[in-house]
């Protein structure tokens, strides 16, 4: 029966949760029970000579500061590895492997890099290590480079050369393409590894897959307990272990995992969520960094759909390294939907003529206040625009989106049959099988302030000063705030995200508006950030 071999890296892949803080005693008390629930080897965390040494935390300079943590630990069985990603510590900070606690050390570098890398991986070799090769995203990796970066690692005779999934991208097809491919072109006698994530939810249905496959190739598979990882998450210690003791005859002891994880990891859960989710899986089915997703979440005015079509618009070079510049480019161009809007422009103007305006925002002040604002409603009859929503308690004749999420969040409220509303959008909402009334430039209504570009407001605001409308009335522009409870109505609040820089964005409105209103007077019927009443 082919050997299989479990290595947990709790400690260096779950230090991206918590930036590698277990504390000492938590460190020495994971290493223990892993080592007494025979795991066969142990990661105990980052080689980084930028890191100063710090006695609670699993990343440190040089392979001499591991030395305290294993004071009065007892190692029977398992492997000791520690992990460097290649142009973090140089080889003079790795003393010589027989005055080490350090067994191995598992080597990350990037495709582009993978020669050098291969050099300064000789000399750790030479150092008595037992050596590991970890291929960032093997997925960038084609058949042809594959093979030509065999030849070099048949050469340099390591202990192990891992197919590292760092995404999260594999399905069972390809990860046991790249299995086979490795399984035929490796010198024999080096372990082929195997280190998830679960973008996908098959971190760990991808390993027994490859436990099964019919070869005689030793394998390593990569967990850790709970699953403790960057990003998605890994593959969990545990259930590989149970696997492995109920298909292939091993006897790893489950309850000393469990005991970890109750014990150890289970405060760190708590206090930092990791596992699958929904940015993971965006970013995972897009064969993309996660930095790219989480960017255009935090835009706060995409829908999915065109958060996806940003993303295939990203060169293929670029989709696994995270380029901001790139993606600010990629995000304004596709708001950028230019369309002729005079005829929007003249048709709206006519029907407002010279009615009172009314534009009503979702602050807290519009519930505060809403006899106000019924008594202003009877006594001048305005027209009613409502900005990025519907409130049932002030039927608007016009809502203005200038945001493709807030658009398809009020979608059902703005079509239902009982409403009678004209739709003003930005061009940058796409229209579904509803009519959009009026599409105007989104491009030509932004501000040259990041903080406040796509500022709803402002945008219609400048709408009603390119009209020449001369007054309007406000309602409900509260101001920015980290509390959402506080300055938002209950129905809203489920739309919102807590906004950041709140004082910087209130400050950037204010500022303006100074200018806006040179062109339209403005009179704020409730109470606001951006004015003093």
């Amino acid at each position: 029966m082919r050997s299989i071999k479990i290595l947990d890296c709790t400690l260096r892949d779950g230090g991206y949760v918590n930036d590698w803080n277990f504390g000492m005693g938590t460190i020495q008390s994971i290493i223990s029970r892993l080592d007494k629930a025979g795991i066969d080897i142990i990661e105990i965390g980052f080689l980084d000579e930028r890191r100063k040494y710090d006695e609670n935390r699993a990343i440190l300079p040089d392979t001499d500061s591991f030395t305290p943590v294993f004071k009065n630990l007892d190692i029977k069985g398992a492997m000791i590895l520690a992990m460097i990603d290649y142009g973090t510590c140089g080889i003079e900070k790795l003393t010589e492997q027989k005055d080490s606690v350090l067994d191995g050390i598992r080597v990350i570098f990037k495709k582009k890099d993978y020669p050098q890398a291969l050099k300064f991986c000789k000399e750790i070799k030479k150092k008595g290590y037992k050596l590991s090769l970890q291929p960032v995203s093997v997925t960038t990796y084609s058949d042809n480079e594959m093979m030509e970066l065999l030849k070099k690692v048949n050469e340099l005779a390591p202990y192990s050369i891992s197919i590292v999934d760092t995404y999260g991208l594999m399905h069972k097809k390809e990860l046991l393409h790249y299995f086979n491919l490795i399984d035929k072109n490796l010198s024999e006698e080096i372990l082929i590894g195997y280190h998830s994530h679960n973008n996908f939810q098959l971190g760990y249905a991808n390993c027994t897959e490859l436990m099964a496959v019919d070869s005689d190739r030793e394998l390593i598979v990569d967990g850790s307990l709970y699953g403790m990882g960057k990003s998605a998450g890994n593959a969990c210690t545990e259930l590989l272990a149970m696997h492995v003791n109920e298909n292939y005859g091993s006897q790893y002891n489950l309850d000393q995992l469990l005991e970890a994880i109750d014990v150890d990891i289970m405060k760190e859960y708590e206090k930092q969520y990791w596992g699958y989710s929904f940015k993971y899986f965006i970013a995972a089915s897009n064969d993309c960094h996660p930095d790219y997703v989480s960017n255009l979440l935090n835009k706060k005015t995409l829908s999915v759909k065109s958060i996806q079509e940003i993303i295939a618009k990203i060169p293929p070079e670029n989709k696994l390294t995270f380029n901001r510049a790139l993606m600010e480019n990629l995000y304004l161009e596709y708001q950028d939907k230019v369309i002729e809007d005079f005829g929007a422009y003249a048709s709206l103007s006519n029907e407002l003529g010279r009615r009172n305006i009314l534009i009503i925002a979702p602050g807290k002040s519009i519930e505060l206040h809403a006899e106000k604002i019924r008594s202003f409603i009877h006594e001048k009859n305005p027209l009613i625009i409502t900005i990025n929503f519907i409130n049932d308690d002030f039927d608007p004749n016009y809502v203005f989106m200038g945001n493709a999420k807030r658009y398809s969040q009020f979608f059902n409220k703005i079509y239902r049959k009982d409403l009678d509303v004209k739709v003003i959008c930005t061009s940058n909402v796409s229209e579904s099988n509803k009519k959009i009334d009026y599409k105007f430039n989104f491009t030509s209504l932004v501000n040259e302030d990041v903080l406040i570009r796509d500022n709803p407001m402002l945008m219609l605001l400048k709408i009603l000063v390119n009209m020449k409308i001369k007054q309007a009335y406000l309602a409900g522009f509260d101001g920015y705030s980290a509390d959402n409870a506080r300055n938002y109505p209950v129905e809203y609040i489920q739309f919102l995200f807590c906004d950041d820089d709140v004082v910087l964005r209130n400050e950037a409105v204010k500022k303006a508006l100074a200018a806006i209103g040179t062109n339209i007077k403005l009179e704020f019927l409730t109470p606001s950030l951006y004015v003093k009443n």
